[in-house]
């Protein structure tokens, strides 16, 4: 029989905490931004990560662009980073007029091949930026010993990499800022969007409240270190409602639970289709620990892709792909440049089909999706990769 499974579902935990802590917000009548649920939050992450401060934002974009905006980065720098992500990495960065430095992937983990980054800088130079793809870390003591060489910042674009870690230590932490990305197809959530900015250094905190808080200091007047609150430097609105701060923080209550049972999808999947011939299936390194945000298949073309994402379509299954290169895309042009050999970025990124995995997902659901994949093999005689 047919079924319906979508690639994702938005997380709610299972004894729906959410829908309390959100409805007693809204009886409180404090729903602006940087309230009890927020502080909640950033707590909570703080102690999770180790970071000397967390500030909760709309979005990991929104995380981003406070951190370029903390790394001073103005028109002329370069940032390095992968061409494989969204466009919120290199938006975040070319906002400030940053040209962006595109280097190439590793072909085991996707992420970014730190032995390129070295060839990649320039006097103007500012900033690298590590993608955690699918909640698996970069190489991030290679990559931090580079920036350290030449004085540049590392920024996480840790949105993929809530509960992830690197030799025992959170990603989000490693570098001088991270950014977490609570949207809607993310391992957790507040309510749709959301995200979290990390701060190694407590120097950074105050500038990056005051920003938050467009450009004024009013985080230092409720703390009542001011006596009124005024205009001292740039910013915007970087703050997310109440609302969405109470779901998240109902939610932090089930991590180890939502992150357990996705671990454990992940490995159903891992054993169907490793060591079968039929894809390249995920590489863990043995110095990460991964949050099961996604599982993937790499077919032996784009075109074996394109067959099995069609024909898991037709019976009922949403698989997509996964990231247009950057560096191909008109904006990719207009505001970067790929530096070295692309071996594997466009290669990959038109091989990778991803499967459904969410908080909830039945077995008898992801078997009905195993199958159908090996059936669409079958009758399609698709290569393996």
């Amino acid at each position: 029989m047919k079924k319906n499974i979508p690639f994702n579902k938005t997380p709610i935990s299972k004894n729906k905490n959410e829908i309390y802590l959100v409805q007693k917000a809204i009886e409180e009548n404090a729903l602006c931004g940087d309230g009890k649920y927020s502080k909640k939050i950033q707590r909570f992450f703080k102690l999770q990560t180790g970071v000397s401060s967390t500030l909760f934002v709309p979005s990991c974009t929104a995380g981003l662009e406070l951190a370029a905006l903390l790394c001073d980065i103005k028109p002329g720098d370069e940032v390095i980073m992968p061409s494989y992500t969204f466009v919120s990495t290199a938006n975040a960065f070319v906002l400030r007029g940053a040209k962006v430095k595109f280097i190439d992937i590793r072909p085991d983990t996707l992420n970014m091949d730190e032995g390129l980054i070295e060839n990649a800088i320039t006097e103007k130079t500012k900033a690298i930026i590590p993608v955690h793809y699918a909640g698996v870390s970069c190489a991030m003591d290679e990559i931090n010993a580079v920036a350290k060489k030449h004085e540049l910042f590392v920024v996480e674009d840790a949105a993929q990499g809530v509960m992830s870690s690197y030799n025992g230590r959170p990603l989000g932490s490693l570098g001088d800022f991270g950014a977490f990305s609570f949207h809607e197809t993310k391992n957790y959530t507040s309510g749709g969007e959301g995200g979290l900015l990390l701060i190694k250094d407590q120097a950074y905190t105050e500038r990056a409240e005051v920003i938050r808080e467009k450009g004024t200091n009013r985080s230092q007047f409720l703390k009542g270190s001011v006596d009124k609150y005024t205009w001292v430097d740039q910013g915007s609105s970087y703050l997310p409602s109440e609302l969405q701060a109470a779901y998240l923080y109902a939610q932090t209550e089930s991590f180890h639970e939502i992150n357990d049972e996705r671990l454990q999808l992940w490995s159903n999947y891992q054993k169907a289709f490793c060591g079968e011939s039929k894809f390249i299936t995920p590489t863990i390194p043995s110095e990460c620990q991964h949050n099961a945000h996604m599982f993937y298949l790499l077919c032996d073309s784009e075109k074996s892709r394109d067959e099995l994402n069609i024909a898991l379509k037709n019976k009922g299954i949403t698989a997509p792909s996964h990231y247009v290169p950057l560096h191909s895309s008109p904006a990719g042009k207009k505001f970067g440049e790929f530096v070295g050999k692309d071996r594997y970025t466009t290669e990959l990124s038109g091989r990778l089909i991803r499967l459904p995995l969410y908080y909830g997902m039945t077995i008898e659901d992801q078997e009905y999706v195993i199958s159908c994949v090996y059936d669409v093999l079958e009758k399609k005689n698709l290569k393996a990769a």
